[in-house]
């Protein structure tokens, strides 16, 4: 058996925690300790009661999120944010958080398990921040509304549906990029511009890009923010699981953005 402050140097260490950007609500890392031996993992992307109450309902003790406690800013210890550390607290549960550096990982990253799903592969980085890459891009020959078909199946099986900008019949995507969460934005849409990149596929963005993407024949399939970054607290969950002999699962609490 093992203890959190174990699990958590290694999971830092794996995900090069300590060397990648990120922004200042993400806190990456261990958020929360506990006392007792880990027991049982348990993944969600986002840090709310429904997933404390998944964790206690397979009896994991290790809640792993993609936005962690400390997503919406400092709040005081009243109301919801005490109720949830009280749960925490009673049920003796830690919270290790991932942000930006889950979203790049090589091979347990959003990014890269996201083109995986949808039959892409990377073959090289996108969207810069900082000095590093969070997403992935590439090349391909398949008709974009496939792509989207693709991308709906997927969707709709964590709770939302997409949305895309026109797409013509018979559209082909030959160059792509993957952006999860809120991917669109003004940095990674004149990075798809300045790489040719004519289908971004993003978790979602703000009206504009639409109106951009069409201007200047780009595709954008918004595939939900929530949806886009089920795979890495899955995958990652997973692979501490199976390191330390003890079971994970992934709680499944979707917004329906």
């Amino acid at each position: 058996m093992t203890r959190i402050l174990e699990i958590a140097e290694y999971a830092d260490e794996f995900l090069e925690s300590e060397i990648t950007p990120d922004y200042p609500g993400a806190l990456n890392g261990l958020q929360l300790e506990n006392r007792s031996e880990i027991a049982g993992i348990a993944a969600a992307v986002d840090f709310s009661t429904r997933a404390i109450n998944g964790a206690i309902a397979t009896n994991a003790n290790l809640l792993i999120v993609h936005h962690g406690m400390f997503w919406d800013g400092q709040n005081p210890l009243r109301g919801s944010t005490y109720r949830r550390l009280q749960l925490l607290v009673e049920n003796d549960i830690a919270v290790y958080s991932s942000h930006l550096p889950l979203d790049r990982h090589p091979t347990l990253g959003n990014n890269v398990l996201l083109a995986k799903q949808f039959g892409l592969t990377p073959s090289a980085p996108f969207a810069g921040f900082e000095g590093i890459f969070i997403g992935v891009s590439g090349e391909s020959e398949i008709e974009t509304m496939a792509l989207a078909e693709r991308a709906r199946k997927f969707v709709r099986n964590h709770g939302s549906e997409i949305r895309t900008t026109p797409i013509g019949r018979n559209r082909q995507t030959r160059r792509w990029a993957i952006c999860t969460g809120a991917g669109a934005s003004v940095e990674t849409l004149k990075e798809a511009r300045e790489m040719k990149i004519d289908t971004l596929i993003v978790g979602e963005g703000p009206h504009w890009t639409a109106v951009y993407a069409e201007e200047n024949e780009l595709a954008i399939i918004y595939a939900g923010h929530y949806a886009t970054e089920t795979l890495g607290v899955r995958a990652l969950a997973e692979h501490l699981g199976e390191r330390y002999g003890v079971s994970s699962s992934f709680v499944s609490a979707p917004t329906g953005l």
